[in-house]
């Protein structure tokens, strides 16, 4: 494992909604599709892997957070996995269970 991935794995937590909402309001918490793996897209993003993190951003598997997810996620007390890459919080919906 590169030191880069060690460090972000050690720097990403289940954080609820209400430790998130401020990132959401300043326009900085960016979206991490389920079907991906947080730790990847961090490191894509920390390391600016430009095509890479572009063709996700295309497809829609990495996306701004919606107002109606951040609504949502309010109102259920959601709990998110979450990593700083700054300027950015990606956060990804933890497993129900």
């Amino acid at each position: 494992m590169t030191d880069l991935k060690v460090k972000l794995n050690l720097e990403t937590a289940r954080l609820p909604w209400s430790d998130l909402a401020r990132y959401f309001a300043g326009g900085r918490l960016v979206r991490v599709g389920a079907d991906m793996d947080l730790l990847t897209v961090a490191m894509a993003v920390a390391e600016d892997r430009s095509a890479e993190v572009s063709g996700w951003l295309e497809d829609g598997q990495v996306r701004p957070v919606s107002d109606d997810e951040a609504r949502r996620w309010h109102e259920t007390q959601a709990t998110l996995w979450a990593v700083v890459v700054k300027p950015w919080v990606l956060v990804q919906e933890a497993a129900q269970g």
